[in-house]
């Protein structure tokens, strides 16, 4: 059994052991590849492992003995999975490894951008808190979450654990979810997307990436929002129209925009976002903690067990 991993190095730059793996055939690691070079590289795999290198009807043509091919993250457009059904080609993803590193930096963002935790810092390397005449100093607006009102779209795994985090805090929730509201965890209320907009003081997004959600954050929806709130993203970058939320932060109808994924992965140099003075970039890194690389391989290598066994789970062409 010989197994192909494309691109290691997001998942496992060399911190986390491979052995659970290595035990289950012959595994040749790739840290990236290229799409000229999947199938050459792939031509004598049983099982392909890739987490961003997309694999396409084409190469799955060119790889006869192809059996499976896992997806290391939740999302897994980066497959052809009809082509793959179509060949008798089993795809798998990793569902729930990092719902809570992926609530965790949603509040790392809120919290940032409510109390400027790293603007304060960086001040007072420079000399800002030594030199000022009074114990203490502010020159942003500060925000108390109690009361406040955080709105959701989506209320899978990381929407739920983000609705208890925020109720912990004493923010009222609002969700925007296709679930019926029996059956929604006490303290959450469901409402009209339009209806989510004008309520929340924050607004965070959980949904998945469809025809129906791309670009559900447009120059429209941003003016329907109250003025000045905060939007988070750690959801898909094409959820937002990025040049539409870059115009709502510079005239002020947006407050700031805290974001953890882009449309395109890097972003472009002159990507508008970059340049805006209320925008919060990280490189999407809300699922790499280590703790949730450690999940992501362990069910990785039971997905695999799974497969070799005859019960393969968490398939996604099925």
């Amino acid at each position: 059994m010989k197994i192909v991993e494309l691109d290691s190095y997001t998942v496992n730059p060399g911190d986390l052991s491979r052995e659970g793996l290595e035990e289950l055939g012959d595994t040749v690691v790739y840290e990236r590849s290229n799409s000229e070079q999947v199938v050459e590289r792939a031509k004598d795999a049983d099982l392909i492992l890739t987490n961003k290198v997309a694999i396409t009807d084409y190469m799955m043509s060119q790889l006869p003995k192809l059996k499976y091919i896992g997806v290391l993250a939740t999302g897994f457009n980066v497959v052809d999975i009809v082509a793959a059904k179509k060949r008798g080609i089993i795809v798998t993803n990793i569902p729930s490894y990092s719902t809570d590193s992926v609530a965790q930096m949603v509040f790392a963002h809120i919290l940032n951008i409510t109390n400027q935790v790293a603007h304060y810092a960086d001040k007072n390397r420079n000399g800002r808190w030594s030199h000022n005449p009074d114990f203490c100093y502010w020159d942003t607006p500060l925000m108390e979450l109690a009361n406040k009102t955080i709105g959701i779209v989506g209320l899978g795994h990381i929407g739920v654990k983000v609705a208890k985090i925020a109720r912990d805090f004493g923010m009222d929730v609002f969700v925007f979810t296709s679930k019926n509201t029996m059956d929604l965890p006490t303290g959450i209320q469901k409402t009209s997307l339009s209806g989510l907009f004008a309520v929340s003081d924050i607004l965070t997004l959980h949904c998945p990436l469809t025809s129906d959600t791309k670009e559900i954050i447009n120059k429209v929806s941003l003016k329907k929002m109250k003025k000045g709130a905060i939007l988070i993203n750690t959801g898909r970058g094409p959820l937002v129209n990025e040049q539409d939320v870059a115009d709502a932060l510079k005239s002020g109808q947006l407050g700031a925009y805290g974001a953890d994924v882009m449309v395109s992965e890097p972003p472009a140099a002159d990507n508008p976002l970059l340049k805006q003075q209320h925008a919060y970039l990280t490189p999407h890194i809300a699922w790499a903690s280590k703790e949730a690389r450690m999940r992501l391989i362990e069910i990785c290598v039971d997905n695999i067990k799974a497969f070799l066994e005859g019960h393969p789970i968490h398939v996604v062409n099925p």
